[in-house]
C-alpha cells in the first residue's frame, strides 16, 4: 500500500500495481502489438503492392503507430488504461491521484521504447523494482505511477444512485467538480468498508463539504456523507455515459 495526497489534500491508501501484475499486462499488450505488427508485414503490406521504398516508409509509419500510437490513444481515451491494463484491473493515474493526460501518455510510450522495446524490457524490470512506487522511468519523468483498481475482499467499485436521491440529483451542477476531487471521493467510497467507523465518518464529511461546496444544488435534508457522494458520482457517471453513447454508436 501506498499513501496519495489529492489536488484537495486528502490522503488516502492506494493500492500501487505490483510488478507481476504491470509485468503481465504488459505482456498482454505485447501480444496484441505483435499482432498488429505481423498482420501489417504479412498481409497489408504485400495487399499495397509497393515498391521497396514506400513499403519501408509505410511500415515504419505503422510501426510508430503500433509501438507509440496504440498506449498513447489507449490510456488518453481510456482514462489511464490498455488493453491489458484493464485485463488486470491497474489504470494509470497522476502523481496526485488525478487521471493522465495526454502529454503524459506520450512521453510514457515514446520511453516505453527505449525500456520496452530497445532493452527487451530489462530496463523498465531493474527501475521499477527499485523504485517504491514501481515506477519505470516513463512514470518517474512524466509524474505518473500505476495502481491496482481491483482489491481483495468485497468493496465497493462503483457509486450507487440512492433511489430516493435520483430527482434531486438530476438537478446538480457539476461543472466544477473536478477529476482529482472526484477521484478522492470514489476512493472513499471504494474503501469505506476498511474505515473505523469514526474515521469513515469524519473523513466523508471532509471530502461531502469539499464536493458540496462545488456541487448545487445542496442535499436534502438527513442525507449521509456516503450515501450523497454516491449520489453525486453516479449521477457524474450517468451524464459522461450519456454524452460518450452518440459518438460511440455513431463513429
Amino acid at each position: 500500500m501506498s499513501e496519495l495526497v489529492t489536488g484537495e489534500a486528502v490522503v488516502l491508501d492506494i493500492r500501487v500495481a505490483k510488478l507481476a501484475s504491470r509485468a503481465l499486462a504488459r505482456a498482454l499488450d505485447l501480444v496484441l502489438q505483435g499482432f498488429a505488427l505481423f498482420a501489417v508485414w504479412y498481409w497489408l503490406m504485400p495487399a499495397l503492392d509497393l515498391d521497396d521504398a514506400a513499403a519501408a516508409a509505410v511500415y515504419l509509419v505503422l510501426y510508430v503507430a503500433v509501438l507509440v500510437g496504440y498506449p498513447t490513444v489507449a490510456e488518453t481515451l481510456w482514462r489511464g488504461r490498455t488493453f491489458g491494463k484493464w485485463v488486470m484491473g491497474l489504470r494509470v493515474v497522476r502523481d496526485d491521484g488525478g487521471p493522465e493526460q495526454f502529454r503524459q501518455a506520450l512521453f510514457r510510450a515514446l520511453t516505453g521504447v527505449v525500456e520496452i522495446w530497445g532493452t527487451a524490457g530489462f530496463l523498465a524490470l531493474v527501475t521499477s523494482f527499485v523504485n517504491h512506487r514501481g515506477k519505470r522511468l516513463g512514470d518517474v519523468f512524466s509524474g505518473t505511477m500505476v495502481v491496482g483498481e481491483r482489491t481483495p475482499g468485497r468493496r465497493r467499485q462503483l457509486a450507487e444512485m440512492p433511489p430516493a436521491a435520483a430527482g434531486w440529483a438530476a438537478t446538480l451542477e457539476l461543472a466544477l467538480l473536478d477529476d482529482d476531487l472526484a477521484l478522492a471521493a470514489r476512493q472513499y467510497l471504494t474503501r469505506y468498508e476498511d474505515f473505523a467507523p469514526a474515521v469513515a465518518t469524519q473523513l466523508g464529511e471532509r471530502i461531502a463539504a469539499q464536493v458540496s461546496a462545488r456541487v448545487t444544488p445542496p442535499p436534502p435534508p438527513g442525507v449521509t456523507p456516503y450515501a450523497y457522494l454516491s449520489a453525486v458520482l453516479a449521477e457524474r457517471r450517468r451524464r459522461e455515459e450519456a454524452r460518450l453513447r452518440p459518438a460511440w454508436h455513431n463513429p
